[in-house]
């Protein structure tokens, strides 16, 4: 519940910083994609200005996701090999105790037996 309210007081405030830089950024700018011929390009986008301003800002957040993702790779790795190494305990441990639990199954089979046979 905490963390939704800290959410809106976070997302609500950049939300509205978003709509105003939106509003006040709608006159259309060309971008020239043709550095050869710059007043005839063979290429151009015509676009609101604020449409220029969010599409950075989501490249730069994807970047930023990439960019940590690939840092935190050695993280994950280890984590993977250590949770291998987990299962592998897991297993012999399971292993263990269903030998002891037959073990102990055969012993008192065995005790019975010698019981009966002492009688």
């Amino acid at each position: 519940m905490l963390k939704r309210i800290l959410a809106l007081f976070v997302a609500f405030p950049i939300g509205a910083i978003l709509v105003a830089i939106a509003v006040s950024n709608r006159q259309p700018v060309a971008l020239i994609l043709d550095p050869f011929r710059p007043d005839n390009p063979a290429l151009s986008i015509e676009l609101p200005f604020y449409l220029y301003l969010l599409g950075a800002l989501v490249v730069g957040v994807i970047l930023g996701g990439v960019a940590a993702w690939m840092g935190q790779s050695r993280w994950r790795q280890t984590a993977r090999a250590q949770g291998q190494r987990a299962a592998r305990w897991q297993a012999e441990a399971d292993r263990l105790t269903r030998e002891r639990e037959a073990s102990a199954t055969a012993n008192a089979a065995t005790r019975n037996d010698l019981a009966i046979a002492s009688h």
